[in-house]
């Protein structure tokens, strides 16, 4: 824009006075130039971020590309299926992640100590995060603040289904075979098919690794190809399709606030990024969260749009 203005301008005093010396034209370039330069943002070099690929997760990483850009970072952005995929290079050749704070602990938590360690399921994500505080620092992992928006694993059903059995929390379909349609890293999991087995006595006898929260999933449940399916706290899409979620009553789920995690090498290099995310994750709530999910899901904005319009209200821009 400000590039657009100091051409507009020119021109105008171009028209207005033809017949001015060369002299005065090259002065009013350099003015223009200079305006530009000074309000160009300064460039702070590269950043990668990485995530996963489901709605809510495209949504926040676009946040933080925004932004991040806006403060004069050259953002580069790859989205990918599963935790797995983005933790493998993490930190390293990624900078910075869109997380749930129960989520990375727990993932960091697995892989030190292997598949059956016992989970962290603190319902608050500070103690959680203390929790795991050792695992992140031996990763090389730095959690900046986390939101009070906060988004936990949920398993739905259809209406029909709830109501023709009697089902309306996990306990209920306990001793149950059931097909759970969820993402490609849900089985095993204990705040997934792990925890649906062991926990609650559900006997999955297939996981149909067709997304987190995607158009597939929903449509296996609804088609009657599964009878469960896996999505979010924060779905806002589910009474419009006619599906309902079973409430986790026995509390698998650990907190999962949400929270930028950033590569402790670069946040000391770089130590604005953390200024920078933290005031988003000060301006999001769990029922903003919803609308925003809502909006991409529903009205089928895309995760920019929607991400450039909240930025644009909450003033982070």
């Amino acid at each position: 824009m400000n590039v657009r203005r100091s051409l507009a301008a020119a021109l105008a005093v171009g028209s207005l006075f033809l017949g001015a010396a060369c002299a005065g034209d090259d002065l009013d370039d350099e003015a223009a130039d200079d305006e530009t330069t000074s309000a160009a943002p300064t460039d702070k070099g590269a950043v990668s971020i990485s995530g996963q690929s489901f709605p809510e997760a495209a949504l926040v990483a676009a946040m933080y590309d925004e932004l991040l850009t806006n403060a004069g970072y050259d953002t580069d952005v790859k989205l990918v299926d599963t935790r797995d995929a983005y933790m493998a290079t993490f930190p390293g050749s990624i900078d910075v992640v869109p997380e749930y704070v129960g989520g990375i602990v727990n993932f960091l938590n697995s892989k030190a100590n292997g598949d059956n360690a016992e989970p962290f399921v603190a319902g608050d994500g500070a103690e959680l995060a203390d929790q795991g505080q050792a695992l992140l620092d031996d990763a090389g992992i730095t959690l900046l603040d986390q939101s009070a928006a906060t988004d936990t694993n949920a398993f739905f059903v259809t209406k029909e289904y709830s109501e023709s059995e009697g089902v309306t929390k996990l306990s209920d379909l306990s001793g149950k075979s059931v097909v759970l349609a969820a993402a490609p890293d849900c089985e095993g999991r204990l705040d997934c098919a792990g925890g649906l087995t062991d926990t609650y006595g559900i006997k999955i006898t297939k996981v149909l690794p067709l997304g987190f929260a995607s158009d597939q999933t929903y449509q296996s449940v609804l088609d009657g190809e599964s009878q469960l399916g896996l999505t979010s706290t924060t779905d806002g899409t589910l009474d419009s399709q006619g599906l309902v979620v079973l409430e986790d009553d026995k509390q698998i789920q650990p907190a999962q606030n949400l929270v930028p995690a950033v590569s402790s090498d670069f946040l000391e290099e770089h130590s604005d990024v953390a200024d920078v995310l933290n005031g988003l994750m000060a301006a999001l709530t769990t029922e903003k969260l919803t609308e925003l999910n809502g909006r991409i899901a529903v009205d089928r904005e895309t995760p920019e749009d929607v991400a450039h319009a909240f930025l644009q209200e909450a003033g982070l821009l």
